[in-house]
């Protein structure tokens, strides 16, 4: 999750951090997110019908920065310092939903400039939107696993797919959002695959999207993906067969011309997409540390 490091990312990390401990909510598991809104000021409110709030109450007094959806999940409303949340989500989505307001409420430079544009038609451009999302959205993600202290926990798990399944249970965090940090914040050489819309008639599925660790680009590079891949991949098979997970997967990929790599692959799927965490052949694996999966 790439924001703007001269600016903000270091200011972020600082400001998130304060506010878990201040709110003494480091090695509260799982995170407790209603507790760090109650700190900062903010009340919940959660509801079923959060798109029927009538347009003329939340149009000036609301946060106007849209997320990246369609759909509206959640509002911060800065005068009734009132976060709305779609209840219809699963919970940790909520979670996160819930910490990118409070991001966009407690980033004092987001604050400043909508106490000035709150009452007028003055909006904000196209990028300064995008890169006030990714703020609140890194701030979330800061706040939700804790800074620093999931990157040390990984240090301490083995490289599996079993890894993030049971830190996503443990921070009360979407499977997806903690395999794509566990991968960000690995020194292994992994990556993790994203795919969606499987096909059973093409025998094909989409590529949703692609995250490398550092390392893994050190040695291999950029990998890029057509955005429909078919059964020849094995992992698309498993996602054709409606598998649910497993740990014994391998292919091969030709990369940086002629080169041949083997690289192994653990697989699971939540129903809503099918996640590939992937690792050249001989990546060490083991730790200490056992994971079990509830």
């Amino acid at each position: 999750m790439a924001i703007n490091p001269l600016t903000s990312q270091e200011k972020v990390q600082d400001i998130a951090y304060d506010i878990l401990k201040q709110s003494k909510s480091v090695g509260v598991f799982p995170t407790p997110t209603d507790k760090i809104a109650k700190y900062t000021e903010l009340q919940i409110s959660e509801s079923r019908y959060i798109e029927r709030i009538p347009k003329n109450y939340i149009s000036k007094s609301k946060d106007i920065l849209k997320h990246a959806l369609k759909k509206v999940n959640g509002i911060l409303d800065r005068k009734k310092k009132t976060i709305y949340v779609d209840s219809n989500l699963i919970p940790p989505r909520r979670n996160f939903i819930k910490l990118h307001e409070v991001g966009h409420d407690v980033l004092p430079w987001q604050r400043e400039m909508f106490e000035i544009l709150e009452d007028d038609e003055i909006s904000l451009s196209s990028d300064a939107k995008e890169e006030f999302e990714l703020e609140a959205s890194y701030f979330a993600s800061e706040v939700l696993f804790q800074g620093r202290y999931f990157d040390e926990l990984i240090k301490k798990h083995p490289l599996e797919i079993g890894t993030p399944i049971a830190l996503a249970q443990k921070f009360g965090a979407s499977y997806h959002a903690t395999m794509r940090k566990f991968v960000e914040c690995s020194s292994k050489r992994c990556a993790l695959l994203v795919l969606k819309g499987v096909s059973l008639k093409n025998l094909n599925c989409q590529t949703q999207n692609f995250i490398q660790s550092n390392s893994f680009t050190e040695t291999f590079g950029r990998i890029y993906w057509d955005r429909t891949l078919n059964a020849t991949w094995p992992f698309v098979q498993d996602y054709l067969s409606n598998t649910n997970h497993r740990k014994d997967g391998s292919f091969q990929m030709n990369l940086n011309g002629d080169d041949q790599c083997v690289f192994e692959y653990h697989f699971f799927y939540n129903t809503w997409n099918a996640f590939v965490l992937m690792f050249p052949f001989g990546e060490v694996q083991k730790s200490r540390t056992k994971i079990i999966i509830k």
